[in-house]
């Protein structure tokens, strides 16, 4: 991102056709570099090369962000379909969306 000095990855949530309108803000969550010794937490997902990165990756389910698409800088690839499961999973967690 733009306004982010490490240009941290962030997972697009919004649905297609919200991405597909011209100057649209999308939802993203924020992702962080899994170093040495991290583990992931109630809120994150783990994310790897198979989901398009070069390396382990913690995606923070708890907090989304609005950014417009002129604020993402690059396309790294498509977090894999049981990935976009666990994040889906852990954004009803975090947000209590059932019952």
């Amino acid at each position: 991102m733009p306004t982010d000095k490490e240009e941290h990855p962030a997972v697009v949530i919004s649905p297609n056709d919200v991405c597909a309108r011209v100057g649209s803000v999308v939802n993203v969550l924020y992702c962080t570099t899994l170093r040495p010794g991290m583990e992931a937490g109630a809120h994150n997902v783990r994310l790897n090369g198979g989901d398009g990165l070069d390396h382990a990756t913690l995606v923070n389910c708890a907090m989304m962000y609005g950014l417009t698409w002129d604020q993402v800088t690059a396309h790294y690839g498509t977090v894999s379909a049981a990935r976009r499961r666990e994040i889906g999973r852990k954004l009803i967690a975090c947000y209590g969306l059932l019952g």
